[in-house]
């Protein structure tokens, strides 16, 4: 069966200070556009490379084609989430960010602030996304066409979406 793995990336979050509203808008996405079954595997952690590097080995290893990260992309001293995302990946896929800048600043000036990377590591394509539940849905909306074809390079799981681009076999 799909794996996927959601991780919310939040200091607040995580200490209970406020209710993970992203991790929520990640799930309501594939459960919108994903057809076959799939389980997802969630995890709240607070903004600590190492808990984050082993959060995504852990996955990785759990055998996740797809995980998603919601925070930590921004510029402040906490936000660490693309250099943890970095030293898991074999493969940086650097055009999945360039794309979710360039769609985000449709709505937002401060979406040039973002560092939201890719990458694949075995079987795994590895998805950095911003902490608000709007920039979520409007990002993923914006990639959502490339990845389960990525997934399909990788060798993961086969994910079924209708929003799903597939080049044609000849």
């Amino acid at each position: 069966m799909l794996k996927i793995g959601i991780v919310t990336i939040s200091d607040r979050a995580s200490a209970g200070i406020y209710e993970d509203k992203s991790g929520k808008e990640i799930e309501k996405f594939l459960k919108e556009n994903i057809e076959n079954e799939f389980e997802i595997i969630y995890k709240l952690i607070p903004d600590e490379f190492e808990e984050i590097v082993n959060t995504l080995e852990e996955l990785i290893k759990q055998k996740c084609s797809l995980i998603l990260t919601t925070g930590g992309t921004g510029p402040a001293l906490r936000d660490v989430t693309p250099e943890a995302t970095k030293k898991v990946i074999e493969k940086e896929l650097s055009g999945f960010g360039e794309l979710m800048r360039m769609h985000s600043l449709k709505y937002t000036p401060t979406a040039i602030l973002s560092r939201a990377t890719a990458g694949v590591v075995k079987n795994s394509f590895i998805l950095n996304l911003p902490g608000s539940p709007k920039a979520i849905k409007e990002n993923l909306e914006a990639v959502w066409p490339a990845i389960p074809y990525t997934i399909d390079l990788i060798g993961g799981d086969y994910i079924k979406s209708k929003n799903a681009f597939r080049p044609k076999k000849n």
